[in-house]
């Protein structure tokens, strides 16, 4: 039910206030006690002011999955194409074929970029991430050779490639299933998938934002199939654009809903949406907004085990912030990131272990490098540990 905006007696504070208030202790009686959320109690977290409250609920919660740790991996971006069929409003990385800026790299120029990481070092590298756009000439065969070539070279590395769209574009031009399709790039070496591609489901905004783009409810049937065959994946909501709070509400929701039937999400990471050099313009998202996104995304997520506050688009300090606000997780080295720097990124394109250790410590937590599957690899001492950098081996 939604109250109008009322001053009380006094003239001084408006009744939604303290409706606001009995609604948010009502919610924070249902965290406490272990009851999952509803879309209602979402919206109402969504609409508080009461951030605090907010983040320190959703930091209980990252605590009692998670201890203090928080994680990071040693990954790199490749991004094989930006030739794409769609065209995105959002989207300020894609080209069409011909079109200035255009590019597409071969397998081996792929291969080259790993190597040359560990060449320089990166010799424990755990992941591979690989997206792009759809190349209208590249048949399937390509995308197997591409994750077996990968897979011969560096064995060891874990390959996370190619979102819901991606998998769905392969079905369509091979002529196979969704299912046939993740199976046959699984015997290729595919091991997860990001979460790319979800944007937000809500059918109006998204056909605003990406008409092209399969449905929301296509995305979520490519990824739950994904799940059948034994793929993990990743699922995103890409915020701050022309979606609404209740868009945000019903998308979390309908990703809780097939986290119960598979339990195949690893993690769930916010978007923030950047403006710059896309056709639909806009302005980026608010610290606040970020901090409360990650929180809520926390509190209804109870079935995901890892928030991500992906640094790339939320900046360094507001991630390790969001730390305090119910993330986990800051993503990792990431080396080469093309995507958001395309539309107006303001971090770097990648930071060092050391870097990212220092971060996570500033942050009070106790940083963990994980690998693709949140396995521990090795845990250093946090801030208050005297230095001490044990290691630790999953």
């Amino acid at each position: 039910m939604r109250l109008p905006w009322k001053k009380n007696r006094t003239g001084k504070r408006p009744f939604r206030l303290f409706y606001n208030e009995r609604m948010l202790d009502e919610i924070r009686k249902k965290v406490l006690s272990g009851k999952r959320l509803t879309g209602e109690d979402a919206v109402e977290l969504f609409q508080s002011d009461d951030l605090f409250t907010i983040g320190r609920l959703a930091s209980l919660i990252a605590r009692q999955k998670n201890g203090n740790y928080a994680y990071f991996v040693a990954n790199r971006h490749i991004n094989p194409t930006n030739i794409c069929l769609n065209r995105c409003a959002f989207c300020a990385f894609s080209r069409s074929k011909g079109e200035e800026g255009a590019y597409e790299l071969t397998i081996e120029e792929m291969l080259h970029k790993l190597e040359g990481d560990h060449h320089a070092g990166g010799t424990r590298l755990s992941e591979v991430h690989i997206v792009g756009g759809l190349h209208p000439d590249w048949p399937f065969e390509h995308y197997l050779n591409m994750i077996a070539a990968i897979r011969k070279r560096f064995p060891s590395l874990a390959i996370k490639a190619f979102t819901a769209v991606e998998i769905d574009h392969m079905a369509k031009i091979s002529g196979t299933s969704v299912g046939e399709t993740l199976a046959a790039l699984k015997r290729s070496g595919l091991d997860l998938m990001p979460g790319g591609g979800a944007e937000i489901f809500a059918e109006g905004v998204r056909a605003t934002l990406c008409p092209e783009k399969i449905s929301g409810a296509r995305w979520l049937e490519v990824m739950e199939a994904a799940h059948n065959t034994g793929i993990k994946t990743n699922a995103t909501m890409l915020y701050g654009h022309r979606e609404t709070v209740g868009d945000r509400v019903e998308h979390l929701l309908k990703l809780r809903e097939v986290q119960d039937r598979t339990g195949g999400f690893q993690a769930f990471i916010p978007l923030a949406y950047h403006p710059r050099n896309t056709a639909m313009g806009g302005s980026y998202s608010s610290g606040i907004d970020d901090l409360k996104t990650i929180a809520v995304s926390r509190l209804v997520l109870d079935n995901f085990d890892h928030i991500k506050a992906y640094w790339i688009m939320l900046g360094e300090k507001i991630s390790q912030v969001a730390l305090l606000f119910g993330a986990d997780d800051i993503d990792g080295t990431v080396i080469e990131e093309k995507i958001t720097h395309s539309a107006g990124a303001m971090t770097g394109e990648g930071m060092t272990r050391d870097e990212l250790v220092h971060l996570l410590r500033k942050a009070g937590k106790i940083p963990v490098e994980r690998d693709a599957f949140y396995r521990h690899l090795h845990q250093y001492g946090g801030e208050n540990t005297a230095g001490s950098d044990a290691v630790c081996r999953a």
